[in-house]
């Protein structure tokens, strides 16, 4: 009996990196997690235990640290960038290096109506995330975000849906609407304003959330993709993935009290989920 191994990767994930940047007495801080995956010419270490081409994940780990220091993280795609490139450069039995980066977000804290220059705080559970994949052929940045929660209790409706002899659901003109966005997106160019794009993207999908008359989180997503392409130019498509955070309205009329659409009940599980990718045309 033969076998064959028909594809294999290996890597570190979850590297966990604050660096301080000090410009004088302001203070600069990129709060990242790293994953690092690499494939190519790995074959005898899984049949024969040969490890002659395996870099540990250790020195993978310290790579990360290593180039931090060196320079300023700066934008995370430029810093996967230098990443993916250093492995490349340095690892000739590597065909494909994939790195994913995700930021934790912070900001300044105000203090007598000034930013402090070294006092943080968090953006919560909202992360800026990018994946650089690069080969001997060449290097393609993606970015997107995770987790931002959003909500919004008027202007949303859902109606007019297919009913079977199982639908409970009540239609209804008037809900809370409430989501977590994921989004990703592909840059069309390794020459761009990574920062800005990011922050055009964002304020795109937040603005659109808020104000598009919504039938559905299908119809909104849509709405949002389509603003999130048209401001930023550097992206031919987005994906997006949206779960309904149902709030659902608790009966006050069983004691004797009007329901006014005013006390709802937050519900974790099970939840609708709906995703989709947007492209120019």
């Amino acid at each position: 009996m033969s076998f064959e191994l028909v594809s294999n990767n290996y890597g570190k994930s979850a590297v966990r990196l604050l660096r301080v940047t000090r410009d004088g007495q302001q203070h600069d801080v990129k709060d990242i997690s790293v994953d690092i995956q690499f494939e190519g010419d790995f074959e005898a270490v899984h049949t024969v235990g040969d490890n002659s081409r395996v870099l540990p994940t250790d020195t993978m780990k310290n790579t990360v640290y290593a180039l931090a220091a060196r320079q300023p993280v700066g934008e995370i795609e430029e810093f996967a960038q230098r990443l993916v490139e250093h492995f490349l450069d340095h690892n000739r039995q590597v065909s494909q290096v994939k790195l994913g980066i995700s930021e934790r977000l912070w900001s300044r804290i105000p203090v007598d109506k000034k930013l402090h220059p070294t006092a943080f705080v968090s953006g919560g559970d909202e992360r800026r995330t990018a994946c650089v994949t690069g080969t001997r052929a060449g290097i393609a940045i993606s970015a997107g975000i995770d987790d931002l929660l959003v909500l919004r209790t008027a202007g949303s409706a859902f109606d007019g849906y297919t009913k079977d002899s199982y639908t409970t659901l009540s239609e209804t003109r008037d809900r809370i609407f409430a989501t977590i966005v994921k989004a990703d997106w592909l840059y069309e160019t390794r020459e761009t304003n990574f920062g800005s794009c990011w922050r055009t993207i964002r304020g795109a999908l937040l603005e659109s959330f808020a104000a598009h008359p919504s039938e559905s989180v299908q119809h909104t997503l849509y709405a949002m993709a389509k603003s999130a392409i048209e401001r930023c130019k550097e992206i031919r498509e987005i994906w997006l993935s949206m779960p309904n955070k149902h709030h659902l309205p608790f009966d006050l009329s069983r004691f004797g009290m009007e329901n006014r659409n005013e006390v709802f009940v937050p519900t974790d599980e099970p939840y609708g989920l709906i995703s989709a990718t947007v492209r120019r045309a």
